[in-house]
């Protein structure tokens, strides 16, 4: 049994660690996470940690830091970029600078995902003062490239064999809850070619947003139209045409068109399957094969994972015991970065504190006692599962 904490004393160190985060711009774009992650880094490395900085891309940096080894292999992970400041006027405070007002605590990225970054750090720091993991392997890792949805962060890391958890516990904004299902996203770009020509003359060129308009049409009549059958539980699948883009002049018969469109999948739905549907309805559309193109920008599967595994039970043991209440699993309407092991057969959980309304907004605040209690939840969430030497 964990000894007791000084919660005053955590609650200012969590409020401290939270502050010197948010006054590390990594807002993307450029998603320059360098000095961010050179941060967590050193704290990790002065705590006992075996720690890394890969990087892929320029300026997209990442840290993993682990103690122990064996199984199992636990891994916490955060993402450490942020949303750009899309309205500085409508701030009340400097958006890089954490407010703590009426139990809040203000900034750009207080709640998605540096409150959950906090909370690593300060566990990463409480289990080597408590003597470090009794069992198995702990892992932490803090990654840039979420907001894009990128290839260089921690999908970097899975896919360089630097983290192979089998209990992945991703930080998220979903209150100190649970979010064990999440649906698969799939990032598309479809192109339509033209031949441009005089406005006064439409007939002796080719428009390329009309033939956009019939390849849309073609794939709403046979797909979009129906999506609103398809549900796992609460989740639905979903699409929505994000932008279009095409011609250059009002009086230009244009010579291109793109669109860039988002699918969100169930748990049953792969992004091959869903790619493959699209571009049937696409060729059913009856416009000649070289005049449009389709191409995946981003595509990973969803997960559905059993509620009754082992960290879900430690997580479910540890929100009861710090709040009082079961814990409560949730539908998220974004996605996480766990998505890049949905194949992989593992243990995934989405769970950390701030709200979900409060991601990416103005005024983005997290509460204070939500970062305790996240605290104390994956504190006992890491004794449950590893033990600790003290």
């Amino acid at each position: 049994m964990l000894d007791t904490l000084d919660e005053a004393r955590l609650e200012a160190d969590l409020t401290t660690t939270l502050g010197h985060l948010i006054a590390l711009p990594s807002d993307f774009p450029p998603g320059d996470t360098r000095k961010i992650c050179a941060y967590a880094a050193e704290r990790l490395r002065r705590a006992g940690y075996e720690t890394r900085l890969p990087m892929a891309l320029e300026p997209i940096a990442n840290v993993v830091a682990r103690r122990g080894a064996g199984k199992p292999c636990l891994v916490f992970n955060a993402h450490a970029d942020t949303v750009g400041v899309s309205n500085p006027g409508a701030w009340t405070t400097d958006p890089l600078r954490a407010d703590v007002r009426d139990g809040r605590l203000y900034g750009l990225g207080a709640a998605n995902c540096k409150a959950s970054m906090a909370v690593h750090l300060w566990l990463a720091e409480e289990v080597a003062r408590r003597g470090g993991p009794k069992k198995g392997e702990l892992v932490f890792t803090f990654a840039g490239d979420e907001e894009d949805l990128g290839p260089n962060g921690t999908s970097h890391l899975r896919e360089s064999g630097l983290v192979k958890p089998d209990i992945l516990v991703v930080g998220a904004t979903t209150d100190n809850q649970l979010i064990t299902a999440e649906r698969g996203v799939l990032w598309i770009r479809v192109t339509a070619q033209g031949q441009a020509a005089h406005a006064g003359d439409p007939a002796s060129g080719d428009n390329a947003i009309e033939r956009m308009m019939r390849l849309i049409a073609s794939v709403q009549r046979q797909i979009f139209a129906q999506l609103g059958e398809r549900r796992d539980g609460y989740m639905e699948s979903t699409v929505n045409i994000g932008t279009i883009r095409g011609g250059h002049n009002l009086n230009v018969v244009p010579s291109e068109c793109s669109v860039e469109i988002d699918r969100r999948l169930l748990p049953g739905e792969t992004v091959d399957g869903a790619f493959d549907e699209i571009q049937r309805a696409l060729d059913a559309a009856g416009e000649p094969k070289a005049s449009f193109t389709i191409e995946r920008l981003r595509g990973t599967n969803g997960f559905k994972g059993a509620k009754d595994g082992r960290g879900v039970a430690a997580f479910r043991t540890a929100i009861e015991a710090r709040t009082g209440a079961p814990a409560r699993f949730l539908t998220p309407v974004g996605a996480y970065d766990g998505r890049y092991f949905a194949d992989d057969g593992i243990e995934i959980i989405n769970v950390g504190p701030g709200s979900g309304a409060e991601g990416h907004s103005t005024n983005e605040s997290v509460l204070v006692m939500q970062l305790v209690d996240a605290a104390i939840i994956h504190l006992d969430v890491v004794e449950e599962l590893l033990g600790l030497n003290s």
